[in-house]
């Protein structure tokens, strides 16, 4: 799940990913750039999740997801 933790960069990566997206679309648009970057490589690291709920301050919808697929595939067929 891309966006459940942090995420590492160097400095230099983010700042040539020429960002666009805002709110729960940044993730996926990370994502799929550095996907699509060849010459970097993602390491994933095993993590424990304890969910939240809406009280607790989990303030993500179901329809939030909708931005965060278009961008995955917009990113996916565009520059």
């Amino acid at each position: 799940d891309m966006e459940t933790c942090y995420k590492v960069f160097r400095s230099e990566v983010i700042k040539d990913l020429n960002l666009r997206s805002f709110r729960f679309d940044i993730e996926p648009e990370i994502t799929a750039k550095i996907f699509k970057n060849r010459k970097l490589r993602v390491y994933e690291m095993p993590i424990t999740y304890d969910g939240r709920d809406y009280h607790e301050g989990k303030k993500i919808h179901w329809y939030d997801a909708l931005p965060a697929i278009w961008t995955l595939i917009k990113y996916r067929f565009v520059n």
